[in-house]
């Protein structure tokens, strides 16, 4: 293997699928500041939401993941830009 092609802060790495708690350890230059202890030794720990072992294309299921409320800030922010609001929506059914 050639000599100096990873970066120095190529390392050991836990990357952790907040949807289910599942872990798994692999190699990467990944920032963190939060460390975590797996098999006896410390690793830095990199949260992620969708991995694997939750996303619909490896499990078959569909699985609605929403941690961030962002339909709700997408619907606050464009509301004003839509044709009709819920008010307008409301009287047009009546």
């Amino acid at each position: 293997m050639k000599k100096d092609t990873h970066p120095e802060n190529y390392r050991m790495v836990v990357f952790k699928d907040v949807s289910n708690d599942y872990t798994f350890v692999t190699r990467s230059c990944a920032p963190s500041k939060e460390t975590i202890e797996m098999d006896g030794q410390e690793y830095p720990l990199v949260k992620v939401e969708i991995s694997s072992s939750s996303h619909p294309f490896f499990t078959g299921k569909m699985k609605f993941v929403d941690t961030a409320g962002r339909i709700d800030k997408f619907n606050k922010k464009f509301a004003k830009f839509s044709k009709f609001t819920k008010k307008d929506q409301e009287e047009e059914e009546k």
